[in-house]
């Protein structure tokens, strides 16, 4: 039996710990807040500060796990490579997990590699911040280096927009760098993640493209598959397969990409299962988590396991409105009337506006979107 440590324990590491076990794993999760989604189904659980070196590596040292697989971006990752090195084995790797935490290193991987990307800036002041929106030109992008479910980003439309813009992704990062991105705003025709999976001893294997809608940089719905040309797939495919064999590890990759007039430009990437693919929980036999664990497990994975189970499908977030605590949910039974509705709630505790509590999935996104307005979140 393989012990994992899932640094994160949201949602999405939930429904790892859940694909984990299924395959006789052992599981301990690990987050910054007591009752994470991810402990409620786990082995074990640690509440620690995973941004603080000596108490993510008293937490790994007392557990030696046999994998340590990171869920979310704030992590101290410095330990990751250090544990790497004495022998621990990160997921997909500790040198990809340091990259992708951050966008500025990813970004200039993407651009060392010669990926085609949008046209970008950093900045780590005011004054650097308005000059490198002078040079990229508005609309423009903002984001912070390091956050996560789009906090801290917005578009700058106008020049009076420009401190709210720098305040507000300062307010929005995690960890302790002050350095944001200024991104050139690219009107795409539509933007997909690629699920990409990595094995150690089989060949990449691709899910179906995901559609996603977004608001405030965090998702609302995705569909699976978006309708592409097929040479816009193989180039997606190219440039995914290249970036991840320049990672390295094993398991999966959510890729992001811009896709105008067939032209197909990166994005960012996440090296775990991502918010947009949970739609695959509807859509595949195998979705993203069973994936994931699989690829990391070292078990067989073929392009046909994806492919020949494959059905249209679509997911649609629940957000809470305010803050407060859970006290139930208004209006399952009525969206569940439809028999092709499934509703997952992640177990959260509290709410502050816009955190995402539950999803719907389903055959169709209009069934998904008329599913998500019935259901609100009742707190206390």
């Amino acid at each position: 039996m393989k012990k994992i440590m899932l640094l994160g324990s949201g949602e999405l590491g939930k429904e790892v710990i859940i694909s984990a076990q299924r395959l006789g794993c052992e599981v301990v999760a690990v987050d910054r807040y007591d009752n994470a989604p991810g402990m409620q189904v786990a082995d074990k659980y640690e509440v620690i500060n995973m941004l603080n070196h000596q108490e993510l590596k008293n937490c790994i040292q007392k557990h030696k796990p046999d994998l340590i697989v990171p869920e979310i971006e704030a992590i101290r990752t410095e330990v990751l490579l250090e544990v790497e090195q004495e022998g621990q084995t990160v997921i997909p790797t500790a040198r990809a997990a340091n990259l992708t935490m951050n966008r500025d290193r990813i970004r200039d991987l993407a651009k060392s590699i010669g990926l085609p990307t949008a046209k970008y800036q950093y900045a780590e002041n005011i004054t650097d911040f308005t000059k490198a929106i002078e040079e990229i030109g508005i609309p423009c992008v903002v984001k912070p280096v390091m956050s996560s479910s789009g906090k801290g980003q917005s578009t700058v439309n106008s020049a009076s927009e420009i401190k709210e813009a720098w305040n507000y992704a300062i307010e929005g990062a995690r960890g302790d760098r002050i350095r944001v991105i200024i991104e050139e705003f690219i009107n795409f025709d539509y933007e997909i993640t690629l699920l990409t999976v990595k094995q150690k001893n089989g060949p990449t294997v691709f899910c179906p493209p995901i559609g996603h809608y977004q608001e405030r940089g965090d998702y609302q719905y995705s569909w699976q598959p978006q309708e592409m040309d097929k040479d816009a797939i193989i180039k997606a495919q190219d440039i995914a397969r290249k970036i991840t064999n320049e990672l390295g590890g094993k398991g999966i990759f959510g890729v992001e990409f811009f896709i105008k007039d067939n032209n197909v430009i990166f994005s960012e990437l996440s090296p775990r299962p991502h918010d947009t693919g949970m739609v695959t929980m509807k859509t595949q036999r195998l979705s993203e988590f069973d994936l994931h664990v699989r690829a990391f497990l070292e078990l067989p994975i073929t392009q046909n396991m994806i492919d020949d189970n494959f059905s249209e499908g679509a997911s649609h977030v629940i957000l809470a409105e305010t803050e407060g605590n859970v006290h139930s949910y208004e209006g399952i039974e009525e969206a569940l009337l439809n028999e092709n509705i499934d509703v997952r709630i992640f177990g959260k505790l509290t709410t502050r506006k816009h955190r995402r509590m539950a999803v719907v999935l389903s055959p169709s996104l209009e069934e998904a979107k008329e599913a998500a307005k019935k259901i609100k979140v009742i707190i206390k």
